[in-house]
């Protein structure tokens, strides 16, 4: 099943997913504390602004491939990343299934959109799906917080997503008129 799956992307798209994950782990280590000076006094985690930023490479995995799974596919690379390396913290194995949980939110709006990372308009929808699913599993797994601060982390959460979707469009946009990409 997995490697019927994976038949459907060629070993470039894989490589490139890859590194999109890699990418979206990298910045997440260096974003998080940074944006955390600024959300930790209004009690939302850190994680809930910035992973607007972050998760921008999960829907670029869709938007530079034009394919249905490349962000499941995004996000389940990054949750085994984060499994490898011990930067899932407290998180440990329910990363891969945050992660892949994510990118598979950012499928389904594609899917329910009928694009494919296509335009400004269905990025903006992936990235804030993806950010309110992280920030759902993650407020419902781990942090518990009261009603009102996590209502201001859900705002939070789709304002960045989407931001960070609109970033994914124009970065790939960037791309294909270069002709770094098809």
């Amino acid at each position: 099943m997995i490697k019927k799956f994976t038949d459907r992307f060629s070993l470039f798209e894989l490589m490139l997913i890859a590194l999109l994950a890699a990418m979206g782990i990298a910045v997440k280590s260096v974003i998080t504390p940074l944006i955390h000076v600024f959300t930790g006094p209004l009690y939302i985690p850190g994680g809930v602004v910035a992973g607007g930023v972050y998760m921008l490479f999960v829907v670029m995995a869709v938007s530079l491939t034009g394919k249905r799974g490349s962000a499941l596919l995004c996000g389940f690379y990054q949750g085994v990343m984060m499994l490898i390396i011990g930067a899932g913290g407290f998180h440990g194995a329910l990363s891969v299934i945050s992660y892949s949980v994510t990118g598979l939110s950012v499928d389904i709006i594609m899917l329910i959109l009928r694009h494919r990372g296509c335009c400004l308009l269905c990025c903006f929808f992936g990235g804030m799906a993806a950010n309110l699913t992280g920030t759902l599993i993650v407020n419902a797994v781990f942090f518990g917080m009261p009603s009102i601060p996590f209502a201001f982390s859900l705002v939070a959460a789709a304002l960045s997503g989407g931001f960070g979707g609109i970033l994914a469009w124009l970065v790939t946009k960037q791309l294909k008129k270069l002709r770094v990409i098809k």
